[in-house]
Order: structure tokens, then C-alpha cells, then sequence
């Protein structure tokens, strides 16, 4: 692996509210926000949707979930109008939470807004700033630091300890999300790492590692009574390279496996037609004609 963070200086923080003047775009999109939050609020009122009163942060949260990759599907698709519409109920969704936190008095609408206002100018000195940046790897070496500094402050940091002392400390994997789906949770720990130095140097270096960790599979497929809990961690750190892999060569892993699902769903239907033009079920085809109509469909789907 590579060599450790490097010494960086404690970065000048910005203006916290800089003047930054309203395009009749931004005051358009503001009253149409608007007008979205007072419909969602009176769908939630007593003379409002008896489906949309009953909802919880918990109920909600699946559809939070589906939206997410609705919108990655209408990404995919290249349609603007759909892409356009599923953004919009994927921002439905942090209305609708955004209520259910002012009702509970946990938080308001404009909390939410300004938080994340905040944080936008605070992470970009070199905007808002005296922080120089020149290149988007100096922006993300920036951005690193200040969400090190602010995990630092907020005392938010996951237990990590130090081998010779029970003193917690700050991590930059700090922030992660626990509840993300793996591949995704395996993608933003490497580049967490990675951004502060501790990366491979090259390419090569991941895929030997990736042979090595072929051949502890083998090897332990090869053995007799081990304990299935160890297949399972082989398994696990033999994707967890792949995900290294993607990661190193600017490929989002979870895309990239996405398409390769729609491909191989293409294909395999493609194989179920072609058996019924020829008057048969797919799944009674022998092997040898199966791996035929794959290798065709490699070609024509």
C-alpha cells in the first residue's frame, strides 16, 4: 500500500454567510420549493391525506431508498423528462421528512436548508475562502481535511483506538454510513483512505492482489471441515478488491455491476426466446446447447 497522509496545514475557514446574489432562476425555484412544502404540509394536515398523516421517518424509509435508485435508473436512461420527474419525488422524500422533523420538534424546514448551506460554503475555502485549490484533487484533499476538523469537533467520531492506549480518535472513515448497501459502503471506505495516502501505487499491485486472494479461496476449498464463516470472509475480501479495482480506475463499482446485471439479463432472455422459437423450454436444453445460445447471444443481444 501506499505511504501515510502527508502534513497539511489547518485550513483558513470562509465567510460563514457570503453575499451570493439571487438569479431570477434562484427566485423561481425558491417559490416553486415553496409551494411544494406548503402541499406537502397540507396532505399532512387534518383536512389532508389519510395515507400521508399516518407516515413515520420509519414507513418512509423504504421509498427513500427506491427514489434514490429511480433516479438512477432515469439517469441511465438518457431521458431528461423522466430524469427530471424522479428527481423531483426523490425530493419529495426530504420534504416529507423535513415536516415530520418540524412536527416532532426536532428540527425545521429551514434547518435543514441552512445546514447544508453551511456546510457547502465551510467545505469550499477556496471559493469562499483564502484556500487555494487548483486541480478537483486539491478540492477533495480540502474537503477531507475540513470533514476530519468537523468530525473532530462534533465528537461524532466511530470508536477507533489506538493499539497501545484507550484514547478514542477521529477517523476519516468517520461518516460512512453502516446501513449502505455493501458495494457502496466498500467504495467510499477505499476512498476515504485513499485521499489521505493510503492507496496503492499502482495498478499491478491490485491485481496480484487479487490473484493472492484467488488462491486463499482455492485453498481453502481444497480443505477438509473448515468453518463456513471463513469461506464467507474469503468471499468477502476477494469482492472487496474488485471494488478496489473499479475504485482505482475511476469506475463507480456499484454502476459498473448495475450494467453488467442488465447485460447478462439481456442476454439470458435472449437465450429464453431463442429456445422457444425452436419449440423448447430453456431449462430442458442440455448444457452443451445452453453454452451455444450464450455464446450467440454474446453477439446478437
Amino acid at each position: 500500500m501506499g505511504a501515510g497522509p502527508p502534513t497539511r496545514t489547518r485550513l483558513r475557514e470562509p465567510t460563514p454567510d457570503p453575499q451570493i446574489p439571487l438569479t431570477p432562476r434562484d427566485r423561481q425555484a425558491g417559490e416553486c420549493f415553496a409551494k411544494l412544502v406548503a402541499l406537502q404540509a397540507r396532505l399532512r394536515g387534518k383536512a389532508g391525506c389519510p395515507w400521508d398523516a399516518e407516515q413515520t421517518h420509519e414507513s418512509l424509509r423504504k421509498f427513500l431508498v427506491e427514489e434514490t435508485y429511480e433516479v438512477l435508473d432515469a439517469m441511465d436512461s438518457g431521458d431528461a423528462k423522466e430524469f427530471s420527474s424522479e428527481l423531483g419525488d426523490l425530493l419529495l422524500q426530504v420534504v416529507f421528512h423535513s415536516i415530520l422533523g418540524e412536527e416532532s420538534g426536532r428540527f425545521t424546514m429551514s434547518e435543514v436548508i441552512e445546514s447544508v448551506h453551511s456546510k457547502m460554503v465551510r467545505r469550499h475555502p477556496h471559493v469562499f475562502g483564502s484556500a487555494k485549490a487548483k486541480t478537483p484533487a486539491d478540492v477533495l484533499e480540502n474537503w477531507e481535511q475540513l470533514k476530519a476538523e468537523e468530525r473532530g469537533q462534533s465528537g461524532k467520531s466511530e470508536v477507533a483506538k489506538d493499539a497501545n492506549s484507550a484514547n478514542v480518535t477521529a477517523s476519516v472513515l468517520d461518516g460512512v454510513p453502516r446501513s449502505l448497501p455493501a458495494l457502496l459502503e466498500a467504495n467510499q471506505l477505499t476512498q476515504r483512505a485513499s485521499r489521505v495516502g493510503f492507496d496503492w501505487e499502482n495498478l499491478d499491485g491490485i491485481l496480484e492482489k487479487l490473484k493472492e486472494e484467488e488462491n486463499e479461496l482455492r485453498s481453502l476449498l481444497g480443505a477438509a471441515g473448515e468453518p463456513p464463516q471463513l469461506l464467507e470472509e474469503e468471499i468477502g475480501d476477494l469482492l472487496f478488491v474488485g471494488v478496489n479495482i473499479a475504485r482505482f480506475l475511476g469506475v463507480d463499482p456499484e454502476v459498473a455491476l448495475k450494467k453488467a446485471n442488465r447485460k447478462f439479463a439481456r442476454r439470458f432472455r435472449w437465450m429464453e426466446s431463442s429456445a422457444a422459437r425452436e419449440g423448447k423450454h430453456f431449462a430442458d436444453l442440455p448444457r452443451e446447447r445452453m453454452e451455444e445460445l450464450w455464446d450467440e447471444a454474446k453477439v446478437k443481444a
